[in-house]
C-alpha cells in the first residue's frame, strides 16, 4: 500500500493536469459556439431576406382580376 503522503501527491498530481486540460480547451469550445452561433445568424438573416423578396415579388404578379 501507498503511504499517505504519497497518495495525496498523487491525487494533487492528477487534480493539477485536469485542470490544465480544461483550461486549455474551453477556449476552442467558447470560439466554437460563438462561431455557430454567428452562422446560424447569419443563415437566418439570409432566408428572411429571401423570403421577403419572393413575397413581395408574389404580390406584385397581376393575375388580371
Amino acid at each position: 500500500m501507498l503511504p499517505l503522503a504519497a497518495l495525496t501527491h498523487l491525487v494533487r498530481a492528477h487534480l493539477a493536469e485536469v485542470r490544465r486540460h480544461a483550461r486549455s480547451d474551453a477556449g476552442y469550445t467558447t470560439e466554437t459556439i460563438v462561431v455557430t452561433a454567428l452562422l446560424a445568424i447569419l443563415g437566418l438573416t439570409v432566408v428572411g431576406i429571401i423570403v421577403a423578396k419572393v413575397t413581395a415579388k408574389a404580390n406584385g404578379i397581376d393575375l388580371g382580376g
